[in-house]
């Protein structure tokens, strides 16, 4: 880290009262902060992943539109950092990560059961959620930077989102 490195903020969750199912990332990338959008970066897999598992037109809506499309699927989507330094995109650059605060989630998402992990620097949460009770899964990560073949990545994920 350079000397002339900034505290970046990252998103707000997309959530509300009928989320049954949250997906937590780790930090957004430079991509996703520039354009205020979760996995805004065009090579991450994230929106293609849903768009397969829930046959709906994800990668080709408005991010309106995705944010919508999702909640009405009952899944909401936040990161495990509120704040951090980070030169780049990879999640070994994260220094100085302060966590999202997991307090508000049973009055915000009190229908929430189930939380999945997009990849292993966010699964370092899981055993806070389990140890309030919530289903976890860890899942590949759907960033580029993960090489793990497609249709593996649709697989695991669509462990998550099964009844």
């Amino acid at each position: 880290m350079n000397g002339d490195s900034c505290l970046l903020e990252g998103l707000p969750p997309i959530i509300d009262t009928e989320v049954e199912t949250l997906v937590l990332g780790s930090f957004p990338s430079p991509a996703s902060l520039a354009a205020q959008h979760y996995y805004a970066h065009r090579q991450n897999q994230f929106w293609r992943v849903l768009d397969e598992i829930l046959g709906e037109p994800l990668v080709d809506m408005a991010y309106a539109d995705k944010q919508r499309c999702l909640l009405c699927h009952h899944i909401g989507v936040w990161d495990v950092y509120r704040q951090c330094l980070r030169e780049g995109a990879l999640d070994s650059a994260i220094q100085a990560a302060e966590a999202n605060d997991f307090s508000r989630l049973q009055a915000e998402a009190p229908r929430l059961r189930r939380v999945g992990f997009n990849g292993k620097t966010s699964a370092r949460f899981e055993r806070f959620f389990t140890e309030r009770g919530y289903e976890t899964r860890v899942l590949p990560s759907t960033s580029p930077a993960y090489t793990l073949a497609f249709a593996r990545k649709v697989e695991q994920w669509r462990t998550l989102l099964a009844p």
